[in-house]
């Protein structure tokens, strides 16, 4: 009778032990194979490198910069708009942007199903959470400086909802 000596456990599989087993939250691999050795850098002839960069003008800068979205358009309507030392949230006439540290993202009112507003039972965190119609939902907890914070917050946030996303009549 053979004996095994050691654990007769299996590894763990999974999104815990491996970032790679959830497809599409790393980076896509390179083309390159592994044992093709470091990348290298293409050459540059002398041509190139004496040829001067091209230089926008003062003129092409203020055109290239006025042609950009309607952002800076003043727009009349409510504006909500919460932040604190990481999070920030705005919700107004374009949509609503969530930001956590360097993490962005935007939804405009057709891309919205549903907002949904939470404040905790103890504590000064506010969180709104974004549901899609492809069922996702996209939560931000913001700190308020003070619990008091909480009502004006969610009559400024009723005002823009009111405002802007329309429900279906279904």
């Amino acid at each position: 009778m053979e004996q095994r000596i050691g654990s007769s456990s299996q590894p763990l599989e999974g999104a815990g032990f491996d970032p790679a087993f959830i497809p599409g939250l790393t980076s896509p691999a390179s083309g390159r194979a592994q044992d093709e050795g470091p990348e290298e850098e293409p050459e540059v002839t002398e041509a190139e490198e004496a040829a001067p960069e091209p230089q926008e003008t003062a003129q092409e800068t203020a055109e290239a910069s006025s042609s950009g979205p309607e952002e800076d358009t003043p727009v009349d309507g409510p504006v909500f708009e919460a932040s604190d030392r990481r999070a920030r949230m705005v919700a107004d006439h374009r949509g609503v942007r969530l930001s956590l540290d360097d993490q962005e993202c935007e939804f405009r009112w057709d891309e919205i199903g549903a907002v949904e507003t939470e404040t905790a039972r103890f504590g000064k965190r506010y969180t709104v959470t974004v549901h899609t119609p492809d069922r996702r939902w996209y939560p931000i907890e913001i700190e308020a400086p003070a619990r008091s914070h909480f009502a004006r917050w969610d009559s400024e946030l009723d005002a823009v909802l009111d405002a802007y996303f329309e429900e279906d009549a279904d």
